[in-house]
C-alpha cells in the first residue's frame, strides 16, 4: 500500500518500477471481504499503470513482474474484474469522506490513491463520481418501470420516467464540474497516459505480458467512461440501438464492469420493450414522459461530447502544433502527451466519431412526431 500512496511521487522521480521490482511476491490468501479485494485492485492496477506508463511512449515495457502480474491476476479472477485499471477502480472504489458524518459533496471527498495530476486528478476522479451518484435515483426507478409495463400501469411508469428525467439532468449539471476541477492541459498531458490500456493501442500493439500467468501477451482496454454501466442501462431501457461497431464496442467495456453491473444490464434488456408500450398506450404523459427521458439521455450525450473537445481534441491540436517547438509551461505539457492517442480514446475507440454516432443512434429511439425542437451541439 505504501507504494501505491506514493505513485505520483514515485513516477516523478523515476522510481517506480525500481520499488516494484523490488517487492516481494504478494499474498492474497487473508484477502476475504469483497471491499478487501475491491480496495487490493484498485491499488495493484494504480501501481500497473504507473509501472507500464513510468517512461511515456519513450520506454516501452513488454511484461509485467510475477511479483505484481501474479497477485494482480488472482485478485482480478476472484472479482471478475480484468487485470487493468478500470472506471470501477479509479472511480467507484477510489473514494472516501474526509467527515465521515458530512455532506456528499466534492469538498468532503478524499481518493485512496492517485495518478500524477494533482487537484485536475482528484476532480477528475471525483466529478465522475458525483455523476455516478446523481444517477443512483434513476436506477432505483427502473425495476418500477419494468413492473408498471408488465402490470400495464401507465401512471407509475410515466412518473418513474419522470424521475429518471431529472436524474440525467442531474447527471449533465455535475458533469459541468470537470470545467472547475480539471486543467485540460494538466488531464491531456500529464493524467491522461496512465488511463490507457494495451488493446488498440499503437504504443503496445502486441499487448502485455503478465509474468507467471502466461507466456503469450494479452490485451486489455484501459479505462474508459463506456465502463460506466450508467448509460449502458438507459439505452437498455428505453430501447437505444447502436451499430454494429459501436455496439460491439460497448459490448465488451462491459466485460470491464462488476460482474453484478453488468447483470443488471443483461436483466434490462430481456425486459418487455418500453418503448413499444409507451407506442400501444394512449397516454399523453406516458408520451411525454418517454420523449422527456430521451431528450435528457441525449442533451448528456451532447455536453458530454463537447467535454471531450476540451479535454481532448483541442489540446491534440495543440500538441501537434508544439510538439516540436519550444514553448511555454502549459504548451510543454501537452506536447508531453503520447501522440498515439491524439485520436482514441483511452478505451481504444475511435473517441470523436465514436461519440458523435452513439450520441446521433440516441435519437433514432423517439417516437414518430415528438423529434420537433431536438437540438444538439457539435
Amino acid at each position: 500500500m505504501d507504494i501505491a500512496l506514493r505513485v505520483p511521487e514515485l513516477l516523478h522521480a523515476h522510481e517506480l518500477r525500481t520499488h516494484i521490482n523490488k517487492m516481494p511476491l504478494l499474498s492474497c490468501e487473508f484477502l476475504q471481504r469483497h471491499k478487501e479485494l475491491r480496495l487490493a485492485h484498485l491499488v495493484l492496477s494504480m501501481m500497473t499503470m504507473g509501472y507500464v506508463w513510468q517512461e511515456g511512449e519513450d520506454e516501452r515495457i513488454e511484461k509485467l513482474p510475477c511479483n505484481l502480474a501474479v497477485p494482480y491476476w488472482e485478485v482480478s479472477q476472484r472479482l471478475g474484474l480484468p487485470p487493468v485499471f478500470t472506471h470501477a477502480d479509479g472511480v467507484l472504489a477510489n473514494w472516501r469522506k474526509k467527515d465521515p458524518e458530512g455532506p456528499f459533496n466534492i469538498e468532503n471527498l478524499e481518493l485512496l490513491v492517485s495518478f500524477p495530476g494533482g487537484e485536475s486528478a482528484r476532480g477528475f476522479f471525483l466529478v465522475t463520481l458525483l455523476v455516478e451518484l446523481a444517477a443512483v435515483p434513476a436506477l432505483r426507478k427502473i425495476p418500477t418501470v419494468i413492473n408498471g409495463v408488465r402490470h400495464g400501469d401507465t401512471e407509475a411508469v410515466a412518473g418513474a420516467l419522470e424521475d429518471i428525467s431529472q436524474s440525467i439532468e442531474d447527471m449533465t449539471e455535475r458533469l459541468k464540474l470537470m470545467r472547475a476541477y480539471v486543467e485540460p492541459a494538466v488531464f491531456y498531458g500529464i493524467m491522461r497516459i496512465y488511463l490507457s490500456g494495451w488493446k488498440d493501442n499503437p504504443c503496445m500493439p502486441k499487448g502485455l505480458v503478465y509474468e507467471g500467468v502466461q507466456t503469450e501477451p494479452m490485451e486489455y482496454s484501459g479505462g474508459s467512461a463506456a465502463q460506466s454501466s450508467l448509460l449502458h442501462c438507459f439505452d437498455e431501457l428505453l430501447g437505444v440501438k447502436h451499430e454494429a461497431k459501436n455496439g460491439s464496442f460497448l459490448t465488451r467495456m462491459r466485460d470491464y464492469m462488476p460482474p453484478a453491473h453488468k447483470q443488471f444490464i443483461q436483466d434490462i434488456s430481456m425486459q418487455p420493450s418500453l418503448r413499444s408500450f409507451v407506442q400501444q398506450q394512449a397516454s399523453d404523459r406516458l408520451n411525454q414522459a418517454f420523449h422527456l427521458c430521451a431528450t435528457k439521455l441525449l442533451a448528456f450525450r451532447s455536453y458530454h461530447i463537447n467535454v471531450v473537445s476540451q479535454f481532448i481534441t483541442v489540446p491534440a491540436a495543440r500538441a501537434r502544433q508544439h510538439r516540436h517547438q519550444s514553448q511555454e509551461k502549459e504548451g510543454g505539457v501537452i506536447s508531453n502527451a503520447p501522440s498515439a492517442l491524439e485520436e482514441r480514446g483511452t478505451g481504444g475507440s475511435s473517441i470523436m466519431s465514436f461519440l458523435k454516432t452513439v450520441r446521433d443512434q440516441t435519437k433514432d429511439v423517439f417516437l414518430a412526431g415528438t423529434t420537433n425542437g431536438i437540438k444538439h451541439n457539435s
